[in-house]
């Protein structure tokens, strides 16, 4: 995943980015028509207290064996990514600074290894709450430890600073990650990030949004609370609302820069349906020294 966080994408939904045709970014969210809201309204029944403990005991368990059955073919390649987030370069004083980027969730690598391939200058700290998934990164050819540096790593309680500089880190992507936490320790993971994050380095955050097609096509007996599920594999997912995201980050000393909801109409060719979907997309900053003052 990328560990409770982090698959890399939900189980496996992560989509393109917002520059495609037929994608607009919004400062409000989707509106949902009123037999959404009716089916939303009428799902009130919580998973049982002992089937949630079990599913935060197993988060872990049942990532490894997501990526078990998945392997390295489940998600594509993230050649978007810089495109999608022209800070990567933009962080950069003169061209050829070396730039250093911590991935939270990294998965199998399909987001560092385009970046390693297309920036010389970049060195990436990449962990994953899955060791099965960190295992494929590190038997990946592209895998070079002079140029990253991939660890398993639960970010709401393993101190990354045991792997990672304290304040070394100018990036950090934090990419269909945090939905997969629970959103009791979302804050204690955001602040572990932000030990790392050099003053004035950026945060690059894309996710599931509120009222997304994923949350809405849910079956009864799969809510775990306000807009937290598990699917049957029984990894878990949030939908973001962007008032709730800011809040979590502010929480964790880092401000929003740019926060906005993404939405898309996509084709299920498989029932014939025009489906909407929603993400956030958003943009966190470490205050420096002289903003802090």
């Amino acid at each position: 995943m990328a560990e409770p966080g982090g698959s890399g994408a939900g189980a496996g939904e992560e989509e393109t980015p917002a520059s495609v045709p037929g994608q607009t970014q919004s400062s409000s969210g989707r509106v949902l028509t009123p037999e959404e809201r009716d089916r939303l309204g009428c799902d009130r029944v919580l998973v049982s207290e002992f089937r949630q403990m079990k599913l935060e005991k197993e988060a872990q368990k049942n990532w490894d064996l997501f990526y078990k059955r998945n392997s390295t073919n489940f998600f594509k390649d993230r050649h978007w990514t810089t495109r999608e987030f022209e800070e990567l370069r933009a962080c950069r004083e003169f061209e050829s600074q070396r730039l250093v980027l911590l991935e939270a969730g990294c998965g199998v690598g399909n987001c560092i290894f385009p970046l390693l391939e297309e920036d010389l200058n970049l060195f990436v700290y990449a962990c994953d709450f899955s060791p099965r998934a960190v295992e494929f990164v590190k038997q990946n050819p592209l895998y070079c430890p002079e140029r990253c540096c991939a660890f398993q790593c639960d970010l709401t309680k393993d101190d990354l600073r045991e792997k990672v500089p304290e304040g070394g880190v100018d990036v950090v992507t934090l990419i269909f990650v945090l939905s997969a936490i629970h959103p009791d320790k979302m804050t204690l993971a955001l602040q572990n990030i932000s030990r790392v994050l050099k003053p004035g380095g950026v945060v690059l955050f894309r996710d599931y949004g509120l009222y997304d097609h994923t949350m809405l096509r849910f079956k009864a007996g799969s809510k775990l609370g306000d807009n937290f599920y598990v699917r049957q594999d029984g990894t878990r997912s949030y939908f973001f609302s962007r008032e709730l995201l800011d809040k979590l980050f502010e929480g964790a000393g880092l401000h929003s820069a740019a926060s906005d909801y993404v939405l898309r109409e996509t084709v299920n060719k498989k029932e014939g349906l025009c489906v909407p979907r929603v993400f956030m997309q958003s943009k966190f900053t470490k205050p420096d020294q002289s903003q802090s003052s």
